[in-house]
Order: structure tokens, then sequence, then C-alpha cells
């Protein structure tokens, strides 16, 4: 007498999906028969054939080292700032291996596997578990107070509950689902807010595995409920009860899982899976293919509030995930897709996401998440405008953040793609075309050089680095940023430029101040600031004012107008101001002596200003000039402060421990030029602020007639 068939086998057979499984494995195997033969017959053919002649191996050597030669030639500005030329067979090994390991998993998402078969015997795991938690659920205010908070206001009645009414339930859904058992099964149940809550109960009081898989079962009917060719357990009619289902299987899968399957979190913030757990192995195939339908029904979402919960939930399966490559493959690329185009609250959720995954103690996953966050940001920052700049500076802070979790293994990141900077800046000088200038002078470029800046400062912090109690290991790039930065500078240094070198300055600008090192910026402002008082930039107009932040190459139409040289001045004087309001510079003790050839060339082009510009009407430019005769009294009280300051001083120069305990207690906040600036920062500020709502239309007010 054979053995008796279980209860989930025979529902199994009933729904119809063992003819297609069997057929579906008859595919699988015939398959691989015939590969089998394809590699037989191509062996066979070789030993026919025999040994290659010498001659013929030698020319595909020869290829080999033409392809090498030209791996360049032919690549577009993408492709190289995606680093194309870093990308070699290590990924494609890494997921060649994964899929090897996930190869079971992805035919059952093909062809759409009822997951009550696979998963049967989960059913084993809910009979050791015994009687109900609730010693559990009356610490659960304490445990997890955001989902009790979640209880209350959602689910209140499920916090009241009788556990012998429970298991009467459970008992006659089993009665129900025997007398199903005998009966040919014609249409697809309806699930019902019954049934949804019978199911929320189970979880809730007993932590239940066997109720959790039935409603990620009836959660899979609902990701694919309109899909054709896809047989599913349950339908839907009822918009509630979808909602319902939606929010359920997201808000309790988390809490089941960390009660049966805890996974370790270290003390920097890293997890570690739950590899170790005896039930890990059966709830594994359940897990994955709950993350699978998740990430497919994120795909479809629109509405920003159940994405944000969906990502905010979903981060809380990361560590159950990341042994499959195919599924941290599909996460990241969904993650990093809402990160570059969603909205910013659903951005930040899914760069949360994003962390989560960095964040495990496999330095691997780390590393597929720094090299995918930096391609998706080049590819965002391609195109800049007022609408899409607050967008891109919300990827590069975030992004910044994931290359700062660790830095030795951004280390390698960090350096090859600055060397694709430095090697685009080279070709673009040795050829000195048109279209060589275009590598060089592109929203990408300028991105790139931004965002290293941003995350080079924000790990070589030096107040960061004084807690650490070392330096950073991305501190040696600091210099090869810089040099690529200002050659990039020095390339076209025409007055149609004036707006990409001021975007070049801004960046080594943030990174002085952060790391605390002396970058020479004064070359560069300074003929931005002269050029317009001592040039002929006095043609009139009714051009409206350059928006010098989301411009990177000026008009025709403005090159010499009198609005793009006020502009020009503006900007240009605030940098310097900021720049010489810098610890690095204003807190050295040799302040007054940097500030000679500055001062020098800003006085000679205010008395320059006062005289009409060659070829234009009117008076001299004096608005322009009355910004630098400002910008010049504040330095010159500033370098007299630090004069009076250091009037006391008792060591010689070559003290330098004497001299940095000496700068360290310069407070530059508190000079003329520091209070000038803080100034200049607030009205700045306030006049961005009054230009958002001009652009969004707020606060206009129509005259009624």
């Amino acid at each position: 007498m054979g053995k008796k068939a279980t209860k989930a086998t025979r529902k199994f057979a009933a729904s119809g999906q063992l003819k297609k499984q069997i057929q579906q494995r008859r595919k699988v195997q015939d398959f691989k028969r015939k590969a089998e033969r394809r590699k037989t017959g191509s062996r066979k053919g070789k030993e026919r054939e025999g040994a290659a002649p010498a001659g013929d191996e030698k020319e595909g050597d020869d290829e080999e080292v033409d392809e090498a030669s030209g791996k360049f030639k032919g690549m577009s500005v993408d492709d190289f700032l995606g680093g194309s030329f870093m990308e070699g067979d290590d990924d494609d090994e890494e997921m060649a291996d994964a899929a090897d390991s996930d190869e079971e998993d992805e035919d059952e998402d093909k062809d759409g596997i009822d997951d009550d078969e696979s998963f049967a015997s989960i059913d084993d795991l809910d009979d050791d578990e015994g009687a109900a938690h609730l010693q559990e659920l009356s610490k659960l205010a304490e445990k997890d107070p955001e989902f009790f908070k979640y209880l209350q206001e959602n689910d209140k009645e499920l916090l009241d509950f009788d556990p012998s009414a429970m298991q009467a339930d459970d008992e006659e859904d089993e009665d129900g689902a025997e007398e199903d058992e005998d009966e040919e099964m014609v249409s697809v149940p309806t699930l019902t807010k019954n049934i949804l809550q019978k199911w929320q109960k189970a979880i809730l009081e007993q932590r239940s595995l066997r109720a959790l898989r039935k409603l990620l079962i009836a959660f899979r009917s609902a990701v694919h409920m309109n899909e054709e060719d896809q047989v599913v357990a349950w339908s839907i009619d009822d918009s509630a009860v979808y909602n319902k289902l939606i929010t359920t299987a997201f808000k309790y899968t988390p809490v089941i899982l960390a009660h049966h399957c805890p996974y370790k979190t270290l003390p920097e913030g890293r997890f570690k899976g739950p590899t170790q757990n005896h039930k890990w192995k059966t709830l594994q195939k359940l897990i994955l293919s709950y993350f699978h339908n998740v990430m497919h029904l994120l795909s479809q979402l629109t509405d920003d509030d159940i994405l944000v919960m969906a990502l905010e939930e979903t981060a809380k399966l990361v560590p159950y995930v990341t042994s499959s490559r195919k599924a941290v493959k599909v996460y990241l690329k969904t993650c990093l897709e809402l990160w570059s185009t969603a909205e910013d609250k659903v951005r930040i959720a899914a760069f949360l996401s994003v962390r989560k995954l960095a964040s495990s103690t496999d330095t691997s996953l780390l590393d597929i998440a720094l090299k995918n966050t930096y391609l998706t940001l080049v590819r965002a920052c391609k195109q800049t405008s007022a609408h899409t700049l607050p967008s891109i500076n919300l990827m590069k802070n975030s992004a910044s953040e994931l290359y700062t979790i660790d830095h030795a293994t951004s280390y390698p990141h960090a350096f090859g793609y600055i060397r694709q900077l430095a090697i685009l800046l080279r070709n673009s000088m040795k050829q000195m075309t048109k279209e060589s200038y275009k590598q060089v002078y592109n929203w990408q470029y300028v991105h790139c050089v931004d965002f290293w800046a941003i995350v080079l400062a924000r790990a070589c912090d030096r107040q960061k680095e004084l807690e650490r109690g070392a330096e950073s290991e991305l501190r040696p790039l600091i210099y090869p940023l810089v040099q690529v930065s200002q050659g990039a500078i020095k390339l076209i240094p025409n007055a149609r430029s004036y707006p990409y070198h001021l975007h070049l300055s801004r960046s080594l600008l943030h990174l002085s101040q952060h790391t605390h090192t002396y970058i020479p910026l004064a070359p560069t402002l300074i003929p931005m600031v002269v050029a317009p008082l001592t040039g002929s930039f006095g043609k009139g107009g009714s051009l409206r004012p350059l928006d010098l932040e989301t411009t990177l190459r000026a008009p025709q139409q403005y090159l010499r107008t009198r609005v793009y040289g006020e502009g020009v001045v503006d900007e240009a004087c605030f940098v310097l101001a900021e720049y010489l309001a810098s610890a690095p510079v204003h807190a050295s003790v040799a302040f007054p002596e940097i500030t000679v050839p500055i001062l020098a060339a800003l006085r000679h082009a205010v008395k320059a200003a006062h005289k009409p510009a060659k070829g234009a009407k009117g008076k001299g430019r004096g608005k322009e000039a009355g910004t630098v005769k400002t910008l010049v009294d504040r330095v010159e009280e500033s370098a007299r402060w630090v004069e009076e300051r250091r009037r006391g001083v008792a060591f010689a120069p070559g003290k330098l421990d004497e001299v940095h305990r000496w700068e360290s207690s310069v407070k530059v906040e508190e000079t003329p030029l520091g209070k000038f600036v803080r100034v200049q920062r607030k009205a700045r500020e306030k006049r961005r602020k009054l230009m958002e709502k001009a652009r969004d239309g707020e606060g206009e007010v129509l005259d009624e007639d």
C-alpha cells in the first residue's frame, strides 16, 4: 500500500497545476538533453579537425592586441563616465554563479507555479510552534511600537481576540478545505474580508507560518491578477480587500520573519543573514517568491504613500534575500530606478533601501551597490535645468553617504572614476578640437567632479578624522581631483565658459572648507572679477539675467553684455569671499600676505571700472565696482584683524606645532570677512527661495477688475 498523499499535495493536484508542472519539467529535461547532445557533437568535431596551425593562433593574438589598443575608440561620454572601461569579467562570472544557484527559482517564477505545493512543508513548522503567543502579544508595544501603533490605528479588533474561537475557525477552514478537495475545482475562489481577517488573527496571535503562506499566496494572486497566462489561486473583486491584502502583506511579513528567523545586527549597523536558523531552509523559497512579487508590484504602483510604505517594509526583508544574487540584482535595479525618477520622499525611501542592502557584512554587495549607484547618477544628470537640479543635488548627497560607509571598499571605485575624468581631460588637451572639448564641457563631467568633491569632503572631514583618530583612506584622492578640476578650468579660459569655471570652483571650495586643504582658487576667480570691469562688457540690451546655476556656457547673445558682466562679477565675488573666509585661508597666520596680490588686482579693477567701457555709452560700471569695493574693504579689515592677533606671537615659522595650535584657535566667523560672508549667505538664500516660489507660481496675486 502506497504512502498517503499529504493535504497540500492533494490541493495542488486539484488546482490543475500538476499537469502544467509535469509538462514544464519535461520541457526542461528535453532542453538539457539537447544541450548535452550539442556539446558532445562539438567535442567530436574538434577531435576530427585536430589542432589549429600555429600561424592562425598568432593571428588571433594580434587581433586581441589591436582590440585592447583601441579600447576607448568610438566610446561616447555616457559609456565612458558609466565606467565601461572598468568593467571586466568579474561581474559576469559572479552573476553566472548566481544564475546557477537561482535557476530553480527562476523557472518557477517564469511559469507562475502555485506556491502552495512548493511551500507545503511550512505547515510542519507551524505544528512545532504549539499554542498561541499571548505573552509575546502583550509585549508587542514594547518590542515593536511602530507595528503596535499600526494595529491600533488600522486593525484594532485583532488585538482583542479569543483563542478558542480562533482554533474553531481553523478547524472549520480545514473541514471546508477537505470538502473542497473532493469536488472538482471549477472557478477560482474569491477572497473576502472575513478570510483575510482570519489570516491576520492567526499571524498576530500564533505567529502562524501557515497563515503567512496563505497570505503570500493571495498576495501573489493580487500582483498578477490582471496578467494573461498567469494562474492565480484567488480572485479579488473588492478594491478595499485588495488594498487591505497589500498592506497586510507589507506590514505583517517582516514581523513574522523576525520572530521565526531573526538576523544578527552588528554594532556598526551591519547585519548578517539568518543562515544558521533551522527554519531558514524551509522559509527561503517563500521569502524569495514574495520578494520577487513585491518587486513586480513596485513597477505598477503609482501612489507615493504606498510606494514609500512598500520600500520601507521591503527594506526589512533585505537580510533574508542577500543569499540570492538574482534577488539582489532585481531589488537594486528597482530601487535605483525609483531613486532617480520618483518624487523626493520616494527617492529617500528608495535610497534607504539601497543603503540597507549595502550594510551587509558581505562586501561584494557593497561593491555592487556602489557601482550601480554611480552609474545611475551619471545617467540622471545628463540634462540639468532649474527643475531637475534639486533632484540631482539630492542624488549626489545621498549617494555620497553610500560611499562613506566603508572607505577602504570605496577607494578602488573612487580612484577608477576620477581616473576616467583625467583620461577625458587628457584626450581633450591633446586633440584640441570642438568634439574633444565636448567630452569635458558637459553637465555629466561637472556633476561627476562635484560628486567626488562631496564624497571626499564627507569622508575626509577634519573633525570626523579627529574623532576617528586616523586619516581616511580616501584622502590621497584629493590631490588628483583638484588637478583634474583645475585642468578642466584652464582648458577653455574664455568669457563664455565663466559659468563652467564657477561650477568647478564651488566644488573645490566645498572640498577645501571641509578637509582644511589649501587649494589655490584665487587665480581662477580673479579673472572673472577683473574682466567685466576692465574689458568691453558694456553692451546694453533687454536680456533677462542669466541663471548661472543652470548654465554651463553663456549663449552668444549674452557675450560682452552688461547683464552678463554684472551676474558674473556678483557670483565670482561671493565665491571669492567664501574662499578667503574659509579656514585654510583666513585661519592661516600668513593671511595678510596671502591677500596682497588679490587686493592689488581688485583695486586696479575698481579704478578701471569708473571709466566708460570701450564702445559703450554712459557712465562707468558703478554697480559692479561697488560690489568689488565692498569685498576689498572687508578683506583689508580682516587682514588688519589677523595682524593684531599675531603681534604677540613668540614662536618662529619653523615651529609647526605652535603654528597649527595658533591657527586652530582662530574663529573665522568672528572676523570682519566672516561676518560679511554670513550676511551674504542669508541674503542669497532668501533670494533663492523667492525665485523658487516664483518658478512654482506661489504667492501670485491677480488684480480683480
